[in-house]
């Protein structure tokens, strides 16, 4: 397996970032910050004639059949950008809806994503925050050919812009865990939800989504009744891994500024890149930045190959988490006081790299999934490559 971009794949990033460079100018990034909406339609309408939106779904239902690692790389430069587009949450139910709906929700919902014609979000965290099943608690009573979805979902991105919300629900009692949830396609205008908008250090557009015996019909369930886990945690597990590809594009473009500034800031007669003690920092942050790239195209990859991907998604955001915001701590002390400053363009990355480390899980919580992975299967544990770990010795 060669995770690195091969010629193809060189182009399709090198043609978004061109894209989004033209296209996506820091101005438009704080305008958006104070937008109702918090995103541009007509950028998002560009990206659909590009072909993004639907790049990975089936041919039939108007996707062009690429990888999930094409989606990637263009979340990616998305990061690389900050672009202000539903790209990631779109991303993350779509695909979830193209894996595992039906033939009749894939034809409602992929070509109009595809089109731009329609924006989807997906709502699983709670009051337990955690990335497990126990933590859902939101009720789905069957009733006749419907159900009644009561609860309310924490973090919910985009969701005053969303067509559909893809929304984990307990349908049976946890026994085990697992059993007993479902995942439903919410129209978002049903009578029953309100939503409350969160304050958040990346000022994106995120909900408290609050849902009071929400009729939703039994064909929008989305997978096996009492038996989603499974889908809802590859949902997870896609989500993830294009959020960490996010973060390292945002993440790269912030280092690069940090090197650029080293190379034209003055002190003492020299540019400060020339101190040796920066240039050891410089190249930490490098190393950095290659190891998450290197973990995420690895996580990428094996899901859209449907291979067990669950410890290489951790490794990779548990990594992220920590070494992309070692990165644009780094480039802030890099800049010195002028990074801090509203004015310069540098905390705009620095505020979505820390906000988004803290979503989809965070590195403790994934090096915990890591480590139960370690204990349950000793002996079938991915580390990084096909590595077999021999079970430990009783004690």
């Amino acid at each position: 397996m060669d995770v690195l971009p091969n010629e193809e794949e060189a182009m399709l990033k090198q043609s978004a970032r061109e894209f989004l460079e033209r296209e996506c100018p820091v101005s438009l990034v704080r305008a958006m910050e104070k937008d109702e909406k918090g995103y541009p339609p007509d950028l998002w309408r560009k990206m659909a004639d590009l072909g993004w939106l639907g790049m990975a779904f089936p041919e039939e239902y108007g996707g062009a059949g690429a990888p999930l690692t094409h989606v990637g790389l263009v979340m990616e430069e998305i990061g690389r950008a900050i672009a202000p587009v539903p790209f990631h949450s779109t991303m993350t139910a779509a695909l979830t809806v193209a894996s595992d709906g039906t033939p009749q929700q894939k034809q409602a919902i992929l070509p109009a994503v595809a089109r731009g014609e329609m924006i989807l979000t997906w709502a699983f965290q709670e009051a337990d925050p955690r990335l497990v099943p126990e933590a859902v608690q939101m009720q789905a009573v069957r009733q006749g050919d419907a159900f009644l979805l009561t609860g309310s979902k924490l973090f919910v991105d985009n969701f005053h812009i969303a067509d559909y919300c893809l929304v984990a629900c307990r349908t049976a009692p946890p026994s085990p865990p697992s059993a007993g949830l479902s995942l439903f396609l919410v129209d978002t205008k049903s009578p029953g939800i309100s939503l409350t908008p969160l304050i958040t250090l990346a000022r994106d557009k995120q909900f408290h989504v609050t849902f009071d015996r929400v009729r939703v019909p039994a064909n929008n369930l989305v997978g096996p009744l009492h038996d989603g886990w499974p889908v809802i945690e590859r949902m997870l597990d896609r989500g993830t891994a294009l959020l960490c590809a996010q973060m390292l594009g945002a993440a790269r473009k912030d280092a690069e500024m940090a090197w650029d500034y080293s190379k034209r800031r003055i002190a003492f007669g020299r540019p400060i890149g020339a101190f040796q003690s920066l240039q050891h920092l410089m190249a930490d942050m490098l190393i950095w930045l290659d190891g998450v790239q290197l973990l995420t195209y690895e996580a990428l990859w094996r899901l859209g190959e449907g291979l067990p991907a669950g410890i290489e998604v951790s490794q990779a955001k548990a990594f992220a988490n920590e070494k992309c915001q070692a990165v644009v701590r780094s480039s802030q002390q890099i800049h010195g006081g002028i990074g801090f400053i509203e004015e310069f363009p540098l905390h705009l990355w620095y505020r979505r790299v820390a906000a988004w480390a803290m979503r989809l899980g965070t590195t403790f919580e994934h090096r915990a999934r890591i480590a139960r992975a370690l204990i349950d299967k000793p002996g079938e544990v991915r580390l990084g490559v096909s590595l077999s770990v021999p079970a430990p010795t009783p004690v």
